[in-house]
């Protein structure tokens, strides 16, 4: 068998005199462009609104030129949230990739270990009981996910946990926790009430520095963690027994995927709120985009930044004086490719 017949299609063999490895030159191919995209959809973004910056003077004022006006508008009020939007999509996104391939299902989210559900009834069980500051929204939403995401796994666990247990598990969990977070809307005042809404909805709408930090610092733990599960993920899409014989300590490696698909949702979640359907779609549209047997983990990060920053540039554009959630904008853009892929497995289970 030659070295052609070994080497991955799509995939090419780089040799060092100590290193080899193999470069995914499709999927790299797609988050260079991805990453190009995502750059010139913050700098526009960062420039509309009501006191316009051409693109030009906005990369000026990034390397440190413009005026004092230019420069506490595009450096306090616009970038932390063209920031925070391209951190949380990258984070659910990322997300979204190791739930799908640890429950080799293409419809698993992080919603599906209560993540999502425990983040909204922390943070609106605050926001109505103590009328609390925004302050302390994000973290209420950090530790309902958490603790709800820690209830689905112990509840899941026999001897082990695999992902069709973990899914049931967690889609039941979390109808009770959602069933809660309804309760709290219900004998929520009016004001708590629009506030709790417009969080469930998720926006990025006055995120500023101190929300863009705590993001960047997890991500920037928690990516290269994810990253080295990746021998992890190929190896349980096979069967128990043939992992094992990869040496895979199959427990130990589906709780490092939980863990960090758990965390990677919490801290999104937790800064802006449940944007719905980025962790399920982004995914899936980097797997058709760069073929292979799993959704590639770098690149959903990149294309799950384009469409976040992207869906909040058209939330605060397309109505002119009124800003949309940016959760609604891609809920518009998820629900028909989840349609469209429930059509799709149906026919190919009927076929």
């Amino acid at each position: 068998m030659t070295a052609t017949m070994l080497r991955p299609r799509g995939r090419k063999i780089l040799r060092a005199k100590a290193v080899s490895g193999v470069l995914p030159v499709r999927a790299t191919a797609v988050a260079t462009l991805g990453l190009a995209a995502t750059v010139a959809v913050a700098v526009f973004a960062i420039g509309r609104g009501s006191f316009a910056v051409p693109p030009g003077t906005v990369v000026d004022v990034l390397l440190g030129g413009g005026t004092g006006a230019q420069r506490l508008v595009v450096m306090d009020l616009r970038l932390p949230r063209i920031l925070t939007a391209v951190l949380v999509g990258a984070a659910l996104a990322l997300s979204g990739a190791l739930t799908q391939t640890f429950a080799r299902n293409p419809l698993a989210t992080p919603d599906v270990l209560g993540v999502t559900n425990g983040a909204s009834l922390g943070a609106v069980a605050v926001i109505v009981l103590a009328g609390a500051g925004a302050t302390f929204v994000p973290l209420a939403a950090l530790a309902g996910g958490l603790l709800a995401a820690t209830l689905v796994y112990v509840l899941a666990w026999r001897r082990g946990v695999d992902g069709y247990r973990l899914v049931l598990v967690g889609l039941g969990v979390g109808e009770i926790v959602q069933s809660g977070v309804s309760w709290f809307l219900v004998r929520a005042e009016i004001l708590d009430a629009r506030r709790a809404t417009v969080w469930l909805n998720g926006s990025v709408a006055g995120a500023e520095w101190d929300q863009v930090r705590p993001l960047a610092v997890a991500l920037a733990v928690l990516v290269p963690l994810a990253v080295a599960t990746g021998f992890t993920l190929q190896a349980i899409q096979f069967d128990d027994d043939v992992a094992r014989s990869l040496g895979v300590r199959l427990q130990a490696a589906r709780l490092a995927v939980v863990l960090t698909a758990v965390a990677l949702a919490a801290v999104a979640v937790s800064a802006a709120g449940p944007i719905e359907f980025v962790a399920f779609v982004v995914p899936q549209i980097a797997l058709r985009l760069c073929g292979g047997a799993r959704p590639p983990l770098l690149t959903s990060a990149v294309l799950g930044a384009l469409l976040v920053a992207g869906a909040d540039l058209v939330a605060r554009t397309v109505l002119p004086g009124r800003e949309l959630p940016v959760g609604l904008v891609t809920a518009i853009i998820g629900a028909p490719y989840l349609l469209w892929l429930l059509v799709r497995t149906n026919r190919r289970n009927t076929a």
